[in-house]
Formats: C-alpha cells, sequence, structure tokens
C-alpha cells in the first residue's frame, strides 16, 4: 500500500510538515482522530489542527473567513496557522473545547503534495507522547512514536530543524490574538 492509500483508508503517518515532523492522518476520519489521541497519550480535552492545500479547501472547512484573516493569510511568509471561531464540515471530536479549530494553509512541499493527492485535510500534531518535548529533528523521535504509527515518511530525515508555526487566534470579539510568534 503507498501513502495515499493508507492516509485514505484511515491509517496514522509519521510525516515532514512545512514545520516540523508531524503525526498526522485524515482530519475527517473520526477513528483516526482516536487513533491519534490514543497514540500520543494526549488527553481529549487537548485539540488537534489540520492542514489544507489551499484556501479553497480551508473554505470548505471555515465559515465566513474576514478579510483581516485573508490579509494575515496573503501576507504570511512563515508557516502560520490560524484558530477559527466558526468550523463546519469536520468532527466534533477534531474541535477545541469552545467549538474553534486550529488551521494552517500549506504553502509547499510534501504535506502540501499529499493533502492534494488525497483530497483531504490532514491532522498535524508534533511527533510526540504528550506532555514530552517536541523533537525538532526526525532523530530525536521517540522510538514509540515510530512503532505506533502505520507509516514513517522516508524524506527529510537528515534536514535542518524546523520551528513550529506561528499561531493566531480570530474572533469577532477580539480581532487577532498571538498565541505563539
Amino acid at each position: 500500500m503507498n501513502i495515499i492509500e493508507i492516509v485514505k483508508s484511515g491509517g496514522v503517518i509519521l510525516y515532514p510538515t512545512d514545520t516540523i515532523w508531524g503525526i498526522g492522518g485524515d482530519a475527517t476520519n473520526t477513528a483516526v482522530i482516536d487513533k491519534i489521541f490514543k497514540l500520543k497519550e494526549r488527553k481529549p480535552e487537548k485539540s488537534l489542527l489540520i492542514l489544507v492545500d489551499s484556501y479553497q479547501m480551508l473554505q470548505n472547512y471555515v465559515e465566513n473567513i474576514p478579510i483581516e484573516v485573508w490579509e494575515i493569510l496573503e501576507k504570511s511568509i512563515e508557516p502560520t496557522t490560524i484558530i477559527y471561531p466558526n468550523p463546519k464540515n469536520l468532527p466534533q471530536k477534531l474541535l477545541a473545547k469552545d467549538g474553534s479549530i486550529a488551521i494552517r494553509v500549506v504553502k509547499k512541499g510534501f504535506a502540501k503534495d499529499l493533502i492534494k493527492a488525497t483530497g483531504k485535510p490532514l491532522i498535524s500534531t508534533s511527533a510526540n507522547i504528550s506532555g514530552k518535548k517536541s523533537p525538532a529533528h526526525f532523530d530525536e523521535i521517540d522510538p514509540i512514536i515510530l512503532q505506533r504509527v502505520d507509516y514513517v515518511v522516508n524524506l527529510h530525515r537528515k534536514s535542518t530543524p524546523a520551528k513550529a508555526s506561528k499561531i493566531i487566534k480570530w474572533t469577532a470579539q477580539n480581532g487577532v490574538e498571538i498565541i505563539r510568534d
């Protein structure tokens, strides 16, 4: 089975994102969401973020994106994740307690190509057991994670460590709030 079939059939993968290595799978599949929470030993109250490959795909999962958010997306040079208050077409298990969802539009690279090939948004969570340090490089990924995923992508394993994305939260009341710079 190739990686596209693995993702489409509900598998969990370890893959290079546009930032750090991530654990992921089809964000529309509740069984995948459950597997990822179990694999990471993560409490379900802690939400996950998803990656999409285009602004068009983003609109499939968010209602009414304000002009201010479009401006941030257009001007962002570095990977930027935005927390939206009004998701749609996503499983409830994927959302934060307040009903929001964190989404990043991937502009290039393997993750973008994989999303495009599967036609599905991908869950992206750091490649670590919950509460432990996020690995900056492939060699720092806990062997337990490597054993628990269904597939490990064989790309960019020797590349320079990357940093996590900037995170911005958008609310109608407060506008833009920087969560992580």
